[in-house]
């Protein structure tokens, strides 16, 4: 019996205009009122799920996984629950990887604040600044010292190309101390070392009192994989990589056909 539902946004709630179908919110709402706790797990920071947890319209004590996996917050009182956060020499080892690669930028996400670490902010940040409303900042590691928001994860942003050669030459050394993913074309997202969408949700998980094969988990990209490998009933969204489809027990519509309601109706509330 599926007692948690774990959802990811971009290419599972969201459909591909940025929007949550309606059918999406009907069954979302009819899974919270037969009790089953549902978990927004997703990448995005806080700027860029507030909007689209409203909403769901949600009453009940429910809770929000973001930075993949480096904060968890209480969404009834919006409380940090968990998180996980890089150290100033974390962001030095980071921005020292860069160094040889000017078009790459390496990008900082605090509790508050989306930050460049550059002179000035480059086009493509502000763009994806823009995604999770919210406006980047260029800022230095040395006006970092003085910040004391946490620091839960940073982001390399270049175009394709540009983050291919990085990935090529940089990605072995950098995971060593890092938990590092390529969800976008355009991001290379880094986390504390151990930290997925998969180690948030299993603590919560465990905090609730929930066994995996209780936990329902829906997803699409290569930053839901461990999620999914968590979850003892993993839905594949039909617009998933194959990757993500070959792990899942279980394959719904895409998200411009209101997977996320199919796979509640289907098997959480069947």
């Amino acid at each position: 019996m599926v007692k948690l539902i774990a959802i990811d946004m971009d290419g599972t709630l969201l459909n591909s205009e940025k929007k949550i179908p309606q059918a999406n919110i009907d069954a979302i709402q009819e899974a919270a009122q037969a009790g089953i706790k549902i978990v927004i797990c997703t990448g995005r920071p806080r700027s860029g799920i507030l909007p689209y947890f409203e909403q769901l319209g949600l009453t009940d004590e429910e809770y929000i996984i973001m930075n993949n996996g480096c904060s968890v917050y209480n969404t009834k009182t919006w409380d940090l629950v968990h998180s996980a956060q890089l150290t100033l020499d974390e962001v030095g080892q980071l921005a020292d990887a860069v160094s040889d690669y000017p078009q790459v930028c390496l990008t900082l996400t605090t509790e508050n604040t989306y930050y460049a670490l550059a002179d000035a902010v480059p086009e493509l940040v502000q763009y994806d600044a823009g995604l999770v409303f919210d406006t980047a900042k260029a800022t230095s590691f040395e006006a970092l010292k003085d910040d004391t928001d946490i620091i839960f994860q940073a982001m390399y942003m270049a175009e394709p190309d540009q983050l291919d050669l990085f990935q090529a030459d940089m990605a072995e050394e950098v995971s060593q101390s890092f938990s590092m993913v390529r969800s976008q074309s355009y991001l290379f997202e880094v986390m504390p070392q151990g930290t997925t969408k998969a180690s948030a949700l299993k603590q919560l998980a465990q905090h609730l009192g929930f066994a995996p094969d209780q936990v329902m988990a829906l997803g699409d990209a290569a930053n839901d994989l461990e999620m999914l490998e968590f979850a003892g009933v993993s839905v594949a969204m039909g617009n998933a990589t194959d990757e993500v489809k070959g792990i899942c027990k279980h394959v719904t519509a895409s998200n411009d056909e209101a997977g996320v309601a199919q796979a509640i109706l289907d098997i959480a509330l069947n």
